[in-house]
């Protein structure tokens, strides 16, 4: 009876450590899948900041205003 009980126990050890592993694969695919989300919106969002005064100079001075 008590080897049953080990038994159970040792192969219960097994499988969570099974889903340990399997759980921490999914957590760190979501964390890369967030960092990846995060960089695609912020390096646009950064890039515009030199880009828009950029485009705002040329478009003014075709019009003869004064650059910005």
């Amino acid at each position: 009876m008590e080897q049953e009980i080990l038994n159970r126990l040792k192969a219960q050890e097994e499988l969570l450590q099974k889903v340990y592993v399997s759980a921490e694969k999914t957590r760190k695919y979501f964390m890369w899948t967030l960092i990846a989300s995060v960089v695609m919106f912020v390096a646009p969002l950064i890039a515009l900041m030199f880009v828009i005064p950029a485009f705002l100079n040329t478009l003014m001075s075709g019009y003869g205003a004064v650059g910005l």
